[in-house]
């Protein structure tokens, strides 16, 4: 398996919007895209106005196919305009699972 572990600030007030972009994915981009494991969105208590995003896909081959699809670059660019500046990508081999 591999993914991604990212870091993002929204903007001030479109927190609530982020988590809907976050959801609409789920609900209309998720099924499209092969090799999908799953995905978390998490709000630190420690760092407030940070949100924390994992992204887990079968193979390495699957989540590059995906960040290079066009369809995933426009929704990328919706959630880059709720945000200030772009995210901290940690992309890595899941090397054990719970």
């Amino acid at each position: 398996m591999f993914g991604t572990v990212f870091r993002m600030r929204p903007k001030p007030g479109q927190e609530q919007a982020v988590v809907e972009l976050f959801q609409s994915w789920e609900r209309e981009r998720r099924p499209k895209v092969a090799g999908v494991v799953g995905g978390y969105l998490l709000k630190p208590r420690t760092s407030s106005g940070e949100l924390i995003g994992v992204a887990v896909f079968d193979s390495e081959e699957n989540y590059r196919k995906n960040a290079s699809d066009p369809e995933q670059d426009r929704w990328y660019q919706r959630l880059r305009a709720l945000l200030e500046a772009d995210p901290e990508w940690n992309d890595g081999d899941v090397i054990a699972t719970g």
